[in-house]
């Protein structure tokens, strides 16, 4: 299947290219103030919102490395940073969407000097 290629005004790729990305999401700051019961479930909610915003795609899926990587200590004591990789791939199913995104955790051994990666994946 080929995608049509459009430029937005900024540069950019345009949001029908499969694309793979890496963001590192502070999660502390999403659960200040929040009941501790709803810690994790919370970092969860807002891990998925900030996937939709980030890779403008209503479809949002996410992995099971994921909610192992927010749950190790609990429901209270969730991690301050999260690592995750955003995929955005094409939809098999003709009823929903064209593209999603699969959020999945991305291991890392130290939180310093992190940047943005995109990379951009072929089918």
């Amino acid at each position: 299947m080929a995608l049509a290629k459009k430029w937005s005004q900024k540069g950019h790729l345009a949001m029908n290219e499969i694309v793979t990305r890496e963001y590192t999401i502070n999660t502390h700051k999403h659960i200040q103030g929040v009941a501790f019961k709803k810690c994790a479930p919370g970092v969860l909610k807002r891990i998925q919102k900030s996937a939709m915003k980030k890779m403008e795609t209503p479809d949002v899926h996410t992995d099971t490395s994921l909610s192992k990587a927010v749950w190790p200590k609990g429901i209270s004591h969730v991690s301050h940073y999260v690592h995750v990789l955003l995929f955005r791939k094409c939809n098999e199913y003709e009823e929903s969407h064209q593209l999603y995104t699969l959020v999945s955790h991305g291991p890392l051994t130290t939180l310093k000097n992190l940047e943005l990666m995109w990379m951009r994946t072929k089918q």
